[in-house]
């Protein structure tokens, strides 16, 4: 249907709006998709420590080094496959109460 909408333009503009609809593709629905897969992978990742017998609290500590080692090196998170640091400890504590139901420490 894109194509029709631009065949009668010059190839340049074809080639500069299929290009803009790529990127917008990219960054308007793949990538929040791809982040929102991340984070529900932290979810259970989070239960699987906790099942294990890992404090799944370590979780935020691991992302805040996480985020200081990056040091605001990081793409902008609408451009990135990753949800970043800080949305990851924003959403890891929304999941701990969560997770702390299957916490059960080893004995060391």
């Amino acid at each position: 249907a894109l194509a029709v909408a631009v065949a009668n333009k010059p190839q340049q503009t074809q080639n500069l709006f299929m290009s803009a609809y790529g990127v917008g593709a990219q960054v308007g629905v793949l990538l929040p998709f791809s982040r929102k897969h991340e984070l529900q992978a932290d979810k259970y990742g989070l239960i699987w420590t906790a099942m294990a017998g890992y404090n799944p609290k370590e979780a935020i500590y691991l992302w805040e080094r996480m985020e200081d080692a990056s040091k605001g090196k990081t793409p902008p998170e609408f451009l990135s496959t990753h949800p970043s640091e800080g949305r990851r400890i924003e959403q890891i504590k929304k999941f701990l109460p969560e997770a702390m139901k299957y916490y059960k420490p080893v004995s060391q």
